[in-house]
């Protein structure tokens, strides 16, 4: 189940349960992001390349939406995972296209 903010049902209702709790995750990832030279948008990246080698459908989703967000282009988004096939293997790599797929043609158009 998705809600209107594109975020699955699911984690919403966890995150409004552990309120606290993601409060923290959230004060976690933006001092980790703000302790390097690394920009926003390259940090996006490299989050979402890790998300892809744990095969983790979610965090490959959520870490899409961050990156464009973030300025990251769509073609930089398909060439961070394509880098990874040589690492994580082809299929690991095709599975990881499909969720970032699942975001890119989701996304509203920009007026």
């Amino acid at each position: 189940m998705t809600v209107k903010s594109g975020l699955p049902g699911h984690f919403v209702h966890i995150r409004a349960r552990y309120r606290k709790f993601f409060e923290a995750l959230d004060e976690l990832g933006r001092t980790a992001r703000q302790e390097g030279p690394l920009d926003e948008r390259t940090a996006h990246l490299v989050q979402l390349a890790a998300s892809a080698a744990i095969r983790s459908e979610g965090a490959v989703h959520s870490h899409t939406r961050r990156a464009l967000d973030a300025g990251a282009a769509p073609d930089e988004i398909y060439h961070t995972i394509i880098l990874l096939t040589s690492t994580i293997g082809f299929p690991n790599a095709a599975a990881a296209l499909s969720w970032i797929e699942d975001v890119i043609e989701n996304k509203p158009e920009e007026k």
